[in-house]
């Protein structure tokens, strides 16, 4: 498994997304989440190019997209399934094979907008 580095924008994401989900829904479904984010992470981090991982060179070098749907299946049995995850993660592989999750995002959101500045160096 490779080391996973989450940057600024992402930890916020999954921080709003995680308040969001808590407010809207409950802790039961905000601890759901949580366990699809954690295993969406280790799946990318175990096999970045596993099914569902995109490559999105059109957007910058490197750069892949995951989206949570592909890890539902394997969240613990303990806190249940989430039925319809809609958010993605935006990731890169960088040159000493670190996984840098860059955002987390709404599979509404308009991606190229989105992008952390160091995607466009």
């Amino acid at each position: 498994m490779q080391r996973v580095v989450l940057a600024p924008a992402a930890e916020e994401d999954i921080v709003e997304i995680l308040a969001w989900s808590h407010e809207h829904f409950g802790e039961p479904a905000r601890l759901r989440y949580e366990a699809l984010l954690t295993q969406a992470i280790v799946d990318i981090a175990d096999n970045p190019e596993r099914a569902g991982s995109k490559s999105r060179e059109e957007l910058a070098d490197g750069a892949r997209t995951y989206h949570l749907w592909h890890s539902r299946q394997r969240t613990e049995k303990k806190v249940g399934t989430v039925a319809k995850p809609r958010h993605f993660l935006l990731f890169r592989v960088s040159s000493n094979r670190e996984i840098e999750i860059g955002r987390v995002l709404h599979d509404s959101m308009d991606l190229a907008s989105n992008l952390p500045d160091e995607y466009l160096a």
